[in-house]
């Protein structure tokens, strides 16, 4: 199982055994590089932890342990302390990332734990002869010859819809995630799951320049925070005005010159560069590009075999890469994810109010009007294709929209693909609240978590490089949610407190930019570069999916008819995972 998972903690790897328990870890040496071994335990052996992450505020926790022999200069070390002072919600006061599990010998009782937002992966399953296992990764579970790979198809039945499997389900049948802010703990045959946070707005009412305040002072504490290391740092640069001010808000911390890498292509519809190295030249960083011109079709294969779940993001693909290109120069870099959560950014927020505002019966004669124009259908970065797409949801019922906005297969699209069409299951994304608070809580529970964040760690883990993700700060985020409507969105701009509070520290071009990101050009791919290997691969027959459809979708695809290059990825990706994850055999390893 540690073999499996080397790439999350080269340094070193231990396996130890406390009576019944066995806890094994791989390390990546960040900080305490020369005492920082694990598992860590209390004074008397019988409080045992394993930790993969960080812990922001590990030194105040450090200096609240009066009366205990804390090993160490680290984060790790103070765990089984903490759970002796307060039991096993004792994760409430700590501040960072982390997946963890601690053995609690006097009792017999294992203790898991996951960060608040699900920055770090956590999965677990009873085998059949009763014993639990977890890991952080499905690859290691994979390794134990009892596991059962048993495709869970209601799983990827909404995999098909979002393109991530949602919630604590995973692909595969029996397999769980422990879900964000929550306590797993397991004695004997039970398992008790406890939330132990949950995301809600954490401000006062303010007058504008005061929330505008707030939002500098919180979110560069929360980037002061995560400069702490011992080994090399630097920041993934995008070009959006995130990861921008990220970077200047490192720059302006550091007494170094900070690193900062970027991904770009030669196709300059997809090319944010330009972007990226006007922040570097303000900054005076030290800046990598890298011009994607690997052939796709020999990468693919290294991103799934990354990717132990199905995923059809695919940015996944460039965060690989340039993840790779940074680790050849730092251990830990800072990104900008999260900030679109926090500060309201995505463009469906603003399609969704405005939306709202449309009767439902112009807008769905508007959308058949609209969709028979040919650019409407094949050009995904259009106005015409965005308009169709805007109208589609304009015309739904109110409970339904933000489903359309976020739904790759729509239900009737999935029941004609599956050869059962019974399969197709509608999927529900419905606002805990309104406003666009309450499309922040949602993305916060579900696509956070299930896409974005599983997409960052297994991308930068993949080449043993620590992401952080300053946005993603319980309190950035908490104060983001908080923030009125009027400093979120303002006509077709998103993010309005973050661009004010920060335009001073950007770039004018790119303070005024929109959503951006690694995009890449799926459209043109899968008519060249993925073109041979999508037939191959599409054309398998799992008796899960209709000829038929498949084919059609590449046949308008290749046509210029329609754009299907998302749906094709994600049917693609699905099918990679199948062969590299579930088809492998269980290495078993030898003595």
């Amino acid at each position: 199982m540690r073999a499996a998972i080397v790439h999350r903690g080269p340094d070193e790897g231990s396996t130890d055994a406390f009576g019944r328990c066995v806890l094994g870890h791989q390390r990546l040496k960040v900080i305490d590089l020369h005492r920082g071994y694990q598992p860590v335990t209390d004074e008397s052996g019988e409080i045992a932890a394993v930790f993969n992450g960080e812990i922001y505020n590990f030194e105040d926790l450090r200096a609240e342990l009066r009366g205990h022999e804390v090993r160490g200069t680290g984060d790790t070390a103070i765990l089984p302390h903490l759970f002796e002072e307060r039991g096993a919600r004792f994760v409430e006061r700590m501040h960072g990332m982390f997946a963890l599990a601690l053995w609690d010998g006097r009792r017999e009782r294992l203790v898991l734990a996951r960060d608040r937002l699900g920055k770090k992966p956590l999965l677990w399953t009873r085998l059949r002869d009763g014993t639990f296992a977890f890991a952080s990764e499905l690859k290691a579970l994979l390794r134990l010859p009892e596991i059962s790979r048993e495709i869970d198809l209601a799983a990827i039945d909404a995999y098909l819809a979002l393109q991530y499997v949602p919630g604590d389900r995973t692909a595969l049948h029996g397999i769980r995630k422990v879900p964000p802010g929550h306590v797993l703990v397991v004695e004997g045959e039970r398992e008790i799951l406890e939330p132990y946070w949950s995301l809600e707005p954490a401000a006062p009412s303010a007058s504008d320049e005061e929330w505008l305040e707030r939002v500098r002072a919180t979110v560069a504490e929360a980037v002061r925070k995560r400069l702490v290391a011992d080994v090399p740092l630097g920041a993934l640069l995008a070009g959006g005005i995130d990861s921008s001010i990220v970077v200047a808000l490192m720059a302006q911390a550091s007494t170094q010159p900070v690193r900062t890498f970027t991904v770009g292509f030669a196709d300059e519809r997809y090319d944010e560069r330009r972007y990226a190295r006007a922040v570097a030249e303000r900054y005076s960083t030290l800046h990598e590009e890298l011009e994607l011109v690997e052939d796709v079709a020999e990468t693919l294969p290294r991103l799934a075999a990354a990717y132990d779940e199905p995923l059809g993001d695919e940015a996944a693909l460039p965060t690989f890469l340039i993840a790779e290109q940074a680790r050849r120069h730092v251990t830990v870099a800072l990104a900008g994810d999260g900030g679109d959560e926090a500060f309201a950014g995505y463009e469906r927020y603003i399609a969704h109010r405005l939306a709202q505002r449309v009767p439902i019966g112009a807008a769905r004669t508007a959308a058949t009007a609209v969709r028979l124009l040919p650019a409407a259908q094949r050009e995904p970065r259009s106005t015409l294709f965005r308009a169709a797409r805007f109208l589609d949801v304009a015309a739904a019922p109110a409970d339904e929209r933000y489903t359309r906005l976020m739904e790759v297969f729509p239900v009737e699209l999935r029941r004609r693909l599956w050869l059962d069409a019974s399969r197709a299951s509608p999927v529900s994304l419905v606002p805990p609240r309104e406003g666009l608070a309450g499309l922040q809580l949602l993305d916060a529970g579900s696509y956070l978590p299930g896409d974005l964040l599983f997409k960052a760690d297994i991308a930068s883990m993949a080449h043993s490089l620590e992401l952080r993700s300053p946005f993603l700060d319980h309190e950035v985020m908490a104060l983001g949610v908080a923030l009125p409507d009027r400093l979120k969105t303002r006509r077709r701009e998103g993010k309005v407190a973050l661009r004010r509070a920060f335009a001073a520290d950007l770039p004018a071009d790119v303070a005024g930019r929109g959503k951006t990101g690694f995009g890449v050009p799926l459209g043109r791919w899968f008519r060249e570069d993925l073109n041979t290997l999508a037939h191959d691969a599409l054309s398998a027959d799992r008796g899960w999916f209709r000829r038929e459809t498949v084919q059609q979708l590449l046949r308008e695809h290749e046509s210029g008819r329609a754009d299907h290059g998302h749906r094709l990825w994600c049917l693609l990706m699905l099918e990679l995972w199948v062969r590299e994850h579930v088809e492998t055999p269980a290495l078993v390893a030898t003595a």
